[in-house]
């Protein structure tokens, strides 16, 4: 089909080569911030007890590692500590005994005590660390000879208390959770992929959140993790990327804008202006010079940022036309000019 250089100048017909260029898909979707789970931790008592005082006032107080939480009082830990003192006594009578040095039955029968007395001592040594009483308490009851009242209960992380089940006077039993509590010093994003986007994504993908709460600051990260199962209601997949969070300013169950740019290669691309989509498929016009023009079919490829991939149908360095292409279509209608078939 030809056309005439005054024709094309005034329905205003503009080419672009066919060229290689690298394509990058971006994937835009809306992530949920969540606290990260590696950094979670659960405070319960493995006695039986009451709690006597409480050095936490409320949910969300923020302690520290080894910070004191909470006092149990337990009938049980002060028996175990008793038991524990009165086996070191018997474990240290034969040395102790002036009838150490008599070799006869009295001696004999001292010695199977004290035997007996170091399996009970090293018994309840191991039921006290067991019941989270720690090496250096039992050293000072093991000086001291005297029993403690109260088994405090520490922190095993910095962060904030996310729910707290003690009250002051309450009955608690061995594995009852007292506390919850969450180090918030770095954060997952949890982003929602559509099951089609899948094979794009890999871990190590690099990503930019941003988030209203925090206008004009973007914020960098990686996909860390991809979920292994896909929801069945809206066929997503989810991915995990992590942040760190400076001054505690990123709150769990916030939203955020993620955007996944994926890397694909170099590839054959035109403008997606370079496309007529007849509804039965992609064509292109192909400028052969000296105003002749040729319909092609083409099969496209990805689509991103305003260009298309051509998979078949043009050869790099070929022109195509970018604008004014539907009214030479029109013109290739008029005139009866189909479009050349893929090979």
């Amino acid at each position: 089909m030809e056309i005439s250089p005054e024709q094309q100048k005034l329905i205003g017909v503009k080419t672009v080569k066919v060229d290689i260029r690298p394509l990058q898909k971006t994937i835009r979707t809306v992530g949920r911030l969540e606290a990260d789970e590696s950094k979670l931790a659960t405070v319960n008592t493995k006695i039986e007890g009451w709690i006597e005082k409480l050095y936490v006032e409320a949910t969300g107080s923020y302690i520290k590692k080894g910070q004191p939480l909470v006092d149990i009082y337990s009938p049980e830990l002060v028996a175990t500590q008793q038991e524990f003192l009165n086996a070191l006594k018997w474990a240290k009578q034969p040395a102790d005994s002036p009838q150490e040095k008599d070799k006869n039955s009295s001696t004999d029968l001292s010695r199977l005590i004290a035997q007996d007395a170091v399996a009970t001592l090293e018994a309840s040594r191991q039921r006290l660390l067991l019941w989270d009483v720690s090496a250096g308490q039992i050293k000072k009851i093991e000086e001291s000879g005297k029993t403690i009242r109260t088994l405090t209960l520490y922190s095993p992380v910095n962060g904030f208390i996310t729910q707290k089940m003690a009250v002051l006077g309450m009955r608690v039993m061995p594995g009852e959770k007292l506390f919850d509590v969450a180090d918030l010093s770095s954060i997952w994003v949890i982003a929602d992929i559509y099951e089609y986007e899948l094979p794009l994504i890999k871990v190590g993908n690099r990503a930019l959140i941003t988030l209203s709460y925090l206008p004009g600051k973007e914020l960098y990260s990686q996909i860390d993790y991809i979920y292994p199962t896909i929801s069945a209601e809206t066929r997503t997949i989810k991915v995990r990327l992590k942040l760190p969070n400076h001054n505690n300013q990123l709150k769990p169950q916030m939203f955020t804008n993620v955007e996944i740019k994926i890397n694909l290669g170099k590839k054959l691309m035109i403008p997606e202006s370079a496309v007529i989509d007849t509804g039965k498929g992609m064509v292109a016009y192909v400028d052969l010079g000296n105003g002749t023009f040729e319909p092609r079919e083409i099969k496209a490829g990805l689509r991103t940022d305003g260009y298309i991939e051509v998979l078949r149908g043009l050869k790099e360095g070929e022109k195509v036309v970018s604008a004014a292409n539907f009214l030479v279509d029109s013109e290739a209608q008029l005139k009866g000019v189909k479009p050349l078939p893929l090979k």
